[in-house]
């Protein structure tokens, strides 16, 4: 949607700064791309708005006002008047467990149990009872005393017309003439002039029987978002002077410390202080086996723990938690249209109008040139009035994206929009980062060699000679030694060896931790030393070696270790008719020992402006599959960029998708998502025009009338929305 979408004459210059206030409010009633067009065109329009983001389908209207131009009580006003609610709506919508999602009275429980929506709350439920009962009236009225005529089914031709015909004047003064209403409150007036008025009547109730229903598939495409919302917990247990008391979870901060109970959720994303336990994080990555969590390891807000009592150092405020940014991230992709919704949007804008003036061409060139009655083609032409309605059609491509992006964040694949949704399943080419991506981004000591002395003094020297860095390796190093109980030594005078290795004094004696080829300049290997250096680095292992004194001491092998299931995740891309590449700034010899062990393609040694242009070679359109840190060139290169990040703030906010659980199966659960989604759009428009394309024959040829072709528009958006629903059960083959 474009950021600014005033009318002609309303434009901000370039250079004009933009001075109003940023407003969000709840529109009550907006249930399709229509609804949501009606209010952006009547919004821009207002002298002083600007920057208008609108998402039916969460019913969230954003932009900005200067109310020096327009106070806020009337652009209040302006959408009230065509039939919407509006609530303020203050900082990130996330529901407690428990609340209510919408800003409306409870609907009775029966109704609860049959409607995902709020609906007895709803006028358009209420105005569709009384329409049912003054039609029925209406039908008994005529069998008892058929001397009336049609006069039995005025009132509720005439109740409907005066509801959509105010909505339909509010519409075309506010800068939409063809709506829907518009068009049928004509087709309902002249059934009415013609004598037709049970048909009239059965028009407006059929119409207020399909809003209705439009509520119901919104509502439940919505409530995605509202259980995600409703997974943070309402209250939490925080830790004051060694003394756990109940609090709102809305209140705490980051440094609070909170106590986490077996089989509680999680309330804030925070960093485990105590305690051990197995964590269900199910509900926000989609990993259905939960993960082991101590002392040190970050938790997020949500997910439900297990057998151990924990207490846990909040990391983040409640509006900024692990779901709070989800539930942004997804209202923000929703917000920005597709191109397949932009074109048929566009399609609809002239669509609309060019099927009125047919209809109007109907009513009048057969009885001029063919002598046709006048009230047979007029009731044609109205008929064709309601056959031009473009809710269906509109609504076919955003229903199956919204759907598309709630099935892939349960799954924990988030996207950032239609556009990267479309994309994704286009893709012919994947390139991947190694380190991070397809390795676990920890490397780990696999081999050593010592050659003087037992390995573990080996080991302890070279930690302590590297404890005061935090090169990965070094860490490596760290970790090993630690695991087999190594206490560090004293340290003096360390310092970095850039692109060789550290030295350091270490309990009084010169130790160079550093590469072989700087290792050799120091004192020449021994053969069996070069032999394990050569057979290491040809199976993709980093080697350093250890020298004390002028003498080499021994060797210690350390490699990135591939995903689990990376070669399955490569497996499956190919699958699909994909050609995955692997792009590195390893050497050539590791990057091609772990592109053999994967079975994928690879190119080694390269600088991040030389992976931009590796990407830019690539297949179009293409896919960069990185950590979001240190590969945003290439990520921003592609056609498409995919973070995997755990969670992280770089995975959430960089690149269009994220894939929440770093596994590498998800690449083509998500290539496979979007392929399902495209597939349903193109189902959707084919239901639409379809439909729309039988009626309009039977229509011009005299087969059916006007209740024939409301029921035909509604049902098409019926058929529409719940095929575009079917996706919220795409089942993911990985």
């Amino acid at each position: 949607m474009p950021d600014d979408t005033r009318a002609p004459g309303q434009a901000h210059t370039p250079g004009e700064a933009r001075s109003g206030t940023a407003l969000r409010y709840h529109v009550a009633g907006m249930d399709c791309p229509s609804c949501a067009g009606k209010v952006e065109t009547a919004l821009s329009r207002l002298p002083g708005t600007a920057a208008v983001r609108i998402n039916f389908q969460t019913q969230i209207l954003a932009f900005e006002l200067d109310e020096a131009a327009t106070p806020r009580g009337d652009v209040e006003a302006r959408i009230r008047a065509l039939g919407y609610g509006m609530a303020p709506v203050e900082a990130p919508r996330v529901v407690a467990e428990g609340a209510t999602p919408e800003p409306e009275a409870a609907p009775s429980p029966w109704l609860s149990r049959l409607w995902p929506s709020q609906l007895w709350a709803d006028r358009k439920l209420r105005l569709a009872a009384l329409l049912g009962a003054l039609l029925a009236a209406g039908f008994a009225v005529e069998h008892l005393a058929p001397a009336l005529g049609a006069l039995p089914w005025w009132p509720a031709a005439a109740l409907g017309l005066w509801v959509f015909g105010r909505k339909a004047i509010a519409l075309a003064r506010s800068g939409s003439p063809f709506s829907i209403e518009m068009l049928m409150s004509i087709a309902t007036l002249g059934a009415l002039a013609i004598g037709a008025a049970s048909e009239a009547a059965m028009v407006v109730f059929l119409f207020t029987i399909g809003e209705v229903l439009e509520g119901v598939a919104a509502g439940r495409a919505r409530s995605g978002i509202a259980a995600l919302g409703a997974l943070v917990p309402r209250q939490a247990l925080k830790l004051e002077a060694g003394v756990a008391r109940p609090v709102p979870a809305a209140t705490l901060r980051p440094g609070d410390t909170i106590l986490v109970r077996p089989g509680d959720r999680i309330a804030a994303d925070g960093v485990l202080l105590s305690g051990e336990s197995e964590v269900d994080e199910s509900p926000i990555t989609g990993e259905s086996i939960p993960v082991a969590r101590a002392a040190g390891d970050a938790v997020r807000a949500g997910s439900v723990n297990g057998g151990g009592v924990l207490e846990v150092r909040v990391e983040r405020a409640a509006e900024d938690n692990t779901i709070a940014r989800i539930i942004r991230l997804v209202e923000q992709a929703q917000e920005a249209k597709a191109p397949t919704a932009r074109f048929i949007e566009r399609f609809a804008a002239w669509y609309t109008p060019a099927a009125a003036g047919v209809a109007l061409l109907v009513a009048v060139l057969p009885p001029l040139l063919a002598g046709g009655a006048w009230d047979t083609w007029l009731y044609r032409a109205l008929a064709l009035l309601l056959v031009a309605c473009p809710c269906a059609l509109v609504l076919s491509t955003p229903a199956a994206i919204a759907s598309g992006l709630a099935a892939g964040t349960r799954r924990g694949l988030l996207v950032k929009g239609g556009a990267a949704l479309e994309t994704i399943g286009r893709v012919r080419a994947i390139a991947f980062d190694k380190t991070g991506t397809l390795t676990e981004g920890r490397p780990r000591v696999t081999d050593t060699l010592p050659l003087v002395g037992p390995e573990r003094p080996l080991l302890g020297i070279a930690a302590s000679a590297e404890s005061g860095f935090s090169h990965p390796l070094g860490r490596a190093i760290q970790a090993r030694a630690a695991e087999e109980g190594m206490p560090l030594r004293p340290v003096r005078e360390a310092r970095a060896l850039p692109g060789r290795g550290v030295e350091a004094v270490v309990s009084g004696k010169a130790v160079v931790v550093s590469a072989p080829f700087h290792a050799a300049t120091l004192a020449p290997l021994p053969e069996p030393a070069a032999a394990a250096v050569a057979r290491w680095e040809a199976e993709g292992k980093t080697v350093v070696v250890v020298t004390v004194e002028g003498t080499h001491t021994g060797l210690i092998a350390i490699r990135d270790e591939p995903r689990a299931d990376a070669a399955a995740g490569i497996a499956a891309l190919r699958a699909l008719g994909l050609r995955p590449v692997m792009l590195t700034g390893d050497n050539p010899r590791t990057g091609a020992a772990i592109a053999a062990t994967l079975g994928i393609a690879v190119q080694a040694g390269l600088l991040p402006e030389e992976k931009q242009r590796a990407i830019a070679a690539l297949e179009a359109p293409s896919a960069m599959v990185g950590d979001g840190i240190n590969d945003a060139p290439a990520l921003a290169a592609a056609s498409v960029g995919i973070a995997m990040g755990g969670g992280t703030d770089v995975a959430l906010e960089t690149a269009d998708a994220a894939l929440l659980h770093d596994r590498v199966l998800d690449v083509a659960a998500l290539v496979g998502l979007s392929r399902a989604t495209l597939a349903n759009i193109r189902q959707n428009v084919a239901i639409a025009l379809g439909l729309k394309a039988v009626f309009l024959v039977t229509t011009v040829a005299g087969l059916t009338g006007l209740w024939p072709a409301v029921l035909a528009d509604t049902g098409a958006t019926v058929l529409v929305t719940l095929n575009a629903l079917r996706l919220l059960r795409h089942r993911f083959a990985a």
